[in-house]
């Protein structure tokens, strides 16, 4: 499947669905020194992009004190950090939360995992102001777009180009997106 950018909206996070962590996981927030670790995780959970330390930098900057309230670290029960994601500002214009870089390293995915980090995320989202949502991912990430789905998240058209690369997602994957 080719692989192109889209983008998904939610119209009221207030809507998603909750989910709990499975034992014996845990979650926590983002402190100094983890920058290290998400690079880790997504080094390993994402074949289709290329990590180094500007990545990060590049993405989330250096407020400490913003990432230690919105980026969340989902440990195992050894407490190793196994996933991520952020709940994070838009900066095109939109006026919602942004999904940032959500990951699952491959051998704990499978095991809801997604969907409780997904939840405290659009929580938080919520509890700092947003009632938007929205997230960027890519075509050839079917679990991901099924997961935004279920949580609500719609396909974002806004260009001849948004319109090709999800008529090719449907008709390559099979899923029949909403309207």
């Amino acid at each position: 499947m080719e692989n192109l950018q889209v983008r998904m909206v939610h119209e009221d996070l207030l809507q998603t669905p909750v989910f709990d962590l499975p034992q014996p996981y845990s979650m926590r927030l983002f402190e100094p020194g983890y920058e290290q670790v998400w690079l880790r995780i997504h080094e390993r959970s994402d074949q289709h992009n290329v990590f180094t330390p500007f990545v990060f930098v590049d993405q989330f900057g250096r407020d400490f004190n913003l990432l230690s309230e919105r980026q969340y670290y989902l440990l195992d029960g050894d407490a190793e950090p196994v996933g991520t994601a952020t709940a994070w500002d838009e900066r095109r214009g939109l006026h919602s939360g942004r999904v940032h870089w959500l990951a699952i390293v491959p051998e704990h995915q499978g095991r809801g995992l997604s969907k409780a980090l997904l939840s405290a995320v659009c929580r938080k989202l919520v509890l700092v102001g947003h009632r938007k949502g929205c997230l960027s991912t890519s075509t050839a990430r079917l679990a991901a777009i099924c997961l935004y789905l279920q949580f609500g998240f719609r396909p974002l058209i806004q260009s001849d180009e948004d319109e090709v690369a999800w008529s090719q997602f449907e008709n390559q994957s099979g899923i029949r997106l909403p309207s």
